[in-house]
């Protein structure tokens, strides 16, 4: 991101980018900040725009080498296009020769770093990769979103924030939007407004449920099924991030167990640092066994669903009141 942003600053651009990764968000931001500084004035004669699987390649070829039009630089945007996953040679060749007024940008979601293509643009410009960002990151980018409107958060709602948004920056810059708006007039934003204005994520709308199941909430529990189902979720989207969640409490547990740090735990689940803290305050309520068994349940219910011994609805629901019957439970 540094090196586009020093391009973009110097003047000196390359004659190829690739963009890509899982932070749709940055790699967005930072291919709009490309494209603003290559063609400040919207000039549409010298740039083109593609999207898409099933782009002629010899069609793009051709425009590369048709010269600007009062212009120092041609420029051409593919999104999407799939030439990092499948064969694309003859592009591939062509980018180690591209004129000198040719700037090619690449957004991609999928790569394949062995692909020649890869390798062309490597060689001719410039590859950077938009990684999920970590909690701290994340943390630091939304207080300074915040700060810029003159608010601030402390660091245990900001970790409320990010449990109810998740961890994709482009979602989490709308919550803070609708935060900002809320608090207007006020320069403290409060776990009160997170609760009052933040949309709360599938996947977190499922570990508020396993942690009303493990509270033994039952009620509480049933009642976000119901919503889910309301919001048209597939029952067995729910039973499988049920598992998942289980899963994680599983080898959480399992890892902490065996003297595991709360870092080691976070690479194996591949989950943020506050999400270690959460799962693991989830699982002491149970043992390890009886985590081995719920994941083994999980199994059990798709499996019925599959073979039509149960309905899909059903069989979440009767997980859910097994797992969070207000019987004693062994606390490890």
């Amino acid at each position: 991101m540094k090196t586009i942003q020093e391009d973009i600053k110097t003047g000196n651009f390359k004659q190829a980018y690739l963009l890509f990764g899982e932070e749709a968000y940055l790699k967005q931001q930072y291919k709009q900040k490309l494209l603003d500084a290559l063609n400040p004035d919207g000039d549409t004669m010298n740039f083109s725009r593609y999207e898409g699987k099933g782009i002629e390649v010899k069609g793009i070829i051709d425009l590369c080498e048709t010269m600007p039009f009062f212009a120092d630089h041609r420029v051409i945007l593919l999104e999407d296009t799939g030439f990092f996953k499948n064969k694309c040679e003859e592009l591939a060749d062509y980018i180690k020769e591209l004129p000198d007024y040719m700037i090619l940008i690449f957004a991609e979601s999928e790569v394949d770093k062995r692909s020649r293509m890869y390798k062309a643009v490597k060689s001719a410009g410039r590859v950077v990769e938009f990684a999920r960002q970590d909690e701290k990151m994340l943390m630091r980018w939304a207080v300074g979103v915040l700060a810029k409107e003159g608010k601030k958060i402390t660091q245990r709602d900001m970790e409320l924030l990010l449990t109810k948004t998740g961890t994709d920056m482009g979602n989490l810059r709308m919550e803070l939007e609708k935060l900002i708006t809320y608090t207007w007039g006020r320069d403290v934003i409060t776990a009160g407004d997170i609760e009052e204005v933040c949309t709360t994520q599938t996947q977190n709308k499922i570990f508020d449920m396993v942690r009303a199941v493990t509270e033994k909430n039952q009620k509480r529990a049933l009642d976000l099924y119901y919503d889910l189902l309301t919001l048209k979720e597939p029952p067995m989207r729910i039973l499988f991030l049920l598992a998942k969640q289980y899963r994680q409490m599983f080898l959480a547990k399992q890892l902490s167990g065996e003297g595991a740090s709360q870092n080691e735990i976070m690479s194996r689940l591949g989950v943020p640092a506050f999400a270690v803290r959460n799962i693991l305050a989830c699982a002491r309520s149970y043992s390890l066994e009886e985590l081995e068994e719920a994941v083994n349940d999980f199994v059990d219910a798709e499996e019925a669903v599959k073979t039509g011994r149960l309905g899909d609805v059903l069989s979440v629901e009767l997980l859910i009141i097994k797992y969070s019957s207000a019987k004693d439970r062994t606390v490890v």
